[in-house]
């Protein structure tokens, strides 16, 4: 049954034994799990307790390089060190409250790409993040040539430098030797959930989770392996690729060394698909939004696969027991750097929190529309090569309204995916579960709600992402016996409700169309 996972008896470990069967149901706030959630600009261990409060949390600031135009890189080096202290300073934490931790569980920014030396763990180039464009060109000619509906049709996915696949290409062609060394099978290839899990097994484990792999653009979510026809397309050699697993499984034990005593990895996913599973949304049709660097907004659809005919992204929403639930994805590249912007290149503030008084500072945007496309336009415009741009200033323009307007961008950026969501289920959500740091200003959480029509949720569990790859190590770990458990212990914090006029919205919107028109 899909609702019911079964730890597997290999995973009642000597330190399941120990602690948690001798602490018994009267002292479960002693167990804790351990989330490691890396994003795209920060490192971040978060410890649970298994009712979802949260414990113990530290972060690290993760810096990002752009060596040319349209290039966007990490160090992986940077990644690892940032993730491995803020681990250590949570595990430190749990010691000193006499916690004892059940289990690690991963999720993490997808798409971005590493190469390593299995011999020696190097890197052999930076992470290129999935922000980078580097490889439109390629895209453009493969998709010139015919290739996306095969691509789709066997990924769910569009044929964009987003995904995986042309990253791993270009680092092949443009690092000395790199392809001569990757066909002897002396290179690995990780997202970095992968990336992660090979260190903290110190080179033990070279695996991924499902949700990862099918957003390599390498991987048929319907046969559930990787495809030799997309493998030969981009000429990947198959020795670099990681074993793909359920998102609950066994992924291995922590290198003792490195956080004092050794821990079981049972859980792993891709960000937003930790953060569906962290919003409960386990039922066909229900929606969850994420506001951080960028919007992602998935809908469970089941366990069909269906492709988009509305320019969205099929994709797995997880795959437990083998059985695996699909998900239509509306992806946005900017949301929450576009404040990020504002603050650190204009100015504009200080601090990002300032920008919900400066947007309530002004009674409306004055005409101003912030079109955030830094990266190019996401779903359901998928056009790379677009750029942001500020429209309808006038003489009386100004800082607040200019926050006003990227602030808004959000919520018609989010218009735009369920219109597409409607359009390819057939359903239109009744409420939307919301979640990420930019859903944290009130000015947003209210004018979603007003330009979506309906209620936006925040749950009391604000970590969505983090608290959803914790119930995927939980499940695996014993600590949860299912789905229905984990779907009861979601509950609202802050609901907004609609209190806009039709009439409002439309004009509002029609703006925002009027400003895409003038980007595309």
């Amino acid at each position: 049954m899909q609702n019911k996972i079964y730890s597997m008896k290999q995973f009642i470990t000597h330190y399941m034994y120990d602690h948690l069967q001798d602490l018994g149901n009267n002292h479960m706030n002693k167990i804790a799990l351990l989330a490691i959630d890396q994003g795209t600009t920060s490192s971040r261990a978060i410890l649970f307790a298994p009712n979802g409060k949260i414990l113990a949390k530290h972060q690290q600031e993760l810096k990002l390089y752009y060596p040319q135009k349209g290039w966007v890189e990490h160090s992986p080096d940077d990644i690892w060190i940032n993730t491995l202290e803020a681990c250590r300073a949570v595990v430190k934490d749990a010691q000193q409250d006499n916690l004892q931790i059940a289990g690690i569980g991963i999720t993490n920014q997808r798409e971005t790409s590493i190469l390593w030396d299995r011999a020696t763990g190097e890197p052999i180039y930076n992470a290129i993040v999935w922000q980078d464009r580097r490889t439109a060109d390629l895209c453009a000619t493969l998709k010139a040539q015919g290739h996306e509906a095969d691509i789709t049709n066997k990924t769910g996915l569009l044929l964009d430098p987003y995904f995986s696949a042309s990253k791993i290409a270009w680092i092949l062609d443009n690092v000395a030797d790199a392809r001569t060394r990757a066909e002897k099978g002396e290179l690995a290839f990780g997202t970095i959930d992968t990336y992660l899990l090979w260190k903290l097994t110190n080179g033990a484990v070279h695996c991924t989770d499902a949700t990862n792999a099918a957003r390599t653009m390498l991987f048929n979510i319907t046969e559930q392996c990787w495809d030799q026809d997309l493998l030969k397309l981009f000429n990947i050699p198959a020795a670099l690729l990681p074993t793909v697993k359920d998102n609950v499984a066994d992924f291995g034990q922590s290198t003792p060394t490195l956080l004092g005593q050794s821990y079981p990895i049972g859980g792993m996913a891709g960000d937003q698909h930790a953060a569906l599973i962290g919003q409960a949304c386990f039922k066909p049709g229900m929606v969850k939004s994420t506001y951080g660097t960028g919007c992602f907004a998935l809908e469970n659809i089941g366990t069909e696969f269906k492709t988009s005919q509305h320019r969205l992204l099929t994709t797995l929403a997880y795959r437990l027991n083998g059985r695996s639930t699909y998900a239509l994805e509306g992806s946005i590249f900017t949301a929450g750097a576009a404040i990020q912007w504002l603050r650190d290149n204009l100015g504009l503030f200080k601090h990002a929190a300032e920008s919900e008084a400066l947007a309530l500072s002004v009674d409306d945007n004055n005409g101003v529309y912030f079109v955030p496309a830094f990266t190019g336009l996401g779903a359901p415009y998928w056009q790379p090569e677009a750029r942001a741009m500020i429209s309808g200033l006038t003489r009386e323009s100004n800082a607040a309204h200019i926050t006003r307007a990227a602030l808004e961008a959000q919520a018609y950026q989010t218009v735009d995916l369920m219109a597409a969501f409607k359009g390819d289920s057939k359903h239109e959500a009744s409420i939307i579960r919301a979640d990420g740091g930019l859903i944290n200003n009130k000015f947003v959480g209210q004018f979603l709600a007003d330009m979506l029509n309906r209620p936006v949720e925040i749950p009391t569990v604000t970590e969505t992402t983090a608290w959803g790859a914790a119930c995927l190590a939980g499940l695996q770990l014993g600590v949860f016996d299912g789905l229905d458990t984990l779907g009861k212990q979601w509950h609202c914090a802050t609901r907004y409700t609609p209190a806009m006029n039709e009439r409002q919205r439309r004009t509002l919107y029609q703006g925002w169309e009027l400003a895409v028109k003038r980007v595309l």
